[in-house]
């Protein structure tokens, strides 16, 4: 071809084609994840970075705090613990003590028991204050009654 004009007439004649658009599929690609979706591929020699590149703990240790912490709060809506506990237990959340979920709900559960008894040990001391308090005053009132009878009963005699 020597000039523009004449690469119709090629093009017509059919020396000038055009070329297939190349196909890049996906299809090995897919075929491949589907498979590391079962876990396969990832054992020790298909793993380039160290194991905290590949997954940091920051992001595990920010996924815990976020379930712990969501757990907190539903318990606090719900009337489960009040504002007092939620602090605390929310500190100790901080303070990376429970490692999951259900080590924060048997810890939440002890410290309700514990809370609870404490208040009816607390409520039968009271208990046996006030009876102890009310058997004394009926004790002295009655002597100072019998006191009383005693005196007069003794400047009636002497009368």
């Amino acid at each position: 071809a020597n000039s523009r004009q004449n690469i119709p007439k090629l093009i017509k004649d059919g020396f000038v084609i055009r070329k297939p658009t190349k196909i890049h599929s996906r299809a090995r690609t897919s075929r491949e994840q589907a498979a590391k979706r079962l876990g396969r591929h990832t054992g020790y020699g298909k793993r380039r970075g160290t194991r905290e590149a590949r997954l940091p703990t920051k992001i595990l240790w920010l996924r815990r705090h976020r379930v712990l912490r969501r757990l907190l709060k539903k318990y606090r809506e719900a009337k489960k613990i009040d504002k007092h506990m939620y602090h605390s237990m929310y500190l100790k959340c901080k303070g990376n003590v429970f490692k999951n979920k259900r080590v924060l709900m048997e810890a939440i559960h002890k410290a309700k028991a514990e809370k609870a008894r404490e208040k009816s040990l607390a409520d039968q001391f009271e208990a046996r204050r006030s009876k102890n308090k009310s058997t004394r005053l009926r004790k002295i009132s009655r002597r100072e009654e019998r006191i009383a009878a005693g005196v007069s009963g003794v400047s009636a005699k002497k009368e």
